[in-house]
């Protein structure tokens, strides 16, 4: 095998196809967020560009910061989860490595599923203030991927770090990307 030699530069895209869409600059309800993302994770599996998981950061008033889409296998590049996408954009956008920056409005984190172990970690290191998901880690674990070590008590540690959950938030949706996911035959890729 030859490697090419060692870059100092890495770029992470989104998809082109989030270039024609039209978002709200505001989106008022949990409700509202979340069926953002679930589409989104949906068009992903549709357009064939990643697994079946979307995620936004928004401020806790509602205004839209950052999306993200799974980008793995379109991107060749594991860490590249719906959570860490959207975190990475947000923060960009934001010009901050945590969203408990002095001077930001506190923020959220809105995804169309269950963050992995991964993904859990960057949730906790980047200063949200909520997290809401869509499917479970088993619906996810259901169709082939897998989540990898999420102890059951992270909960209570999250809300002693000053983080609120919200579980199952359309989850009926959220499980049809997954069942679209899987009836397309998309790559398990952590398996």
């Amino acid at each position: 095998m030859s490697l090419s030699p060692i870059s100092l530069e890495l770029t992470i895209t989104l998809p082109t196809w989030l270039n024609k869409d039209n978002w709200s600059p505001s989106y008022p309800t949990d409700i509202e967020k979340m069926r953002l993302v679930i589409d989104l994770a949906q068009k992903n599996v549709l357009h064939e560009t990643g697994g079946p998981f979307a995620a936004g950061v928004f401020t806790n008033s509602g205004e839209l910061i950052a999306i993200g889409t799974n980008s793995v296998t379109r991107l060749n590049l594991a860490p590249l989860h719906a959570e860490i996408v959207a975190i990475l954009f947000a923060q960009q956008r934001l010009n901050s490595y945590s969203f408990r920056s002095s001077g930001l409005p506190p923020c959220e984190l809105f995804t169309s599923c269950e963050p992995c172990a991964m993904c859990l970690g960057a949730v906790l290191w980047s200063g949200f203030s909520r997290v809401a998901c869509g499917a479970t880690k088993q619906d996810a674990e259901g169709i082939g991927f897998k989540e990898g070590p999420v102890p059951t008590e992270i909960d209570g540690y999250m809300r002693g770090q000053g983080i609120e959950i919200i579980r199952e938030l359309l989850r009926p949706e959220a499980i049809h990307v997954l069942e679209t996911y899987r009836k397309k035959r998309g790559p398990i890729y952590n398996a």
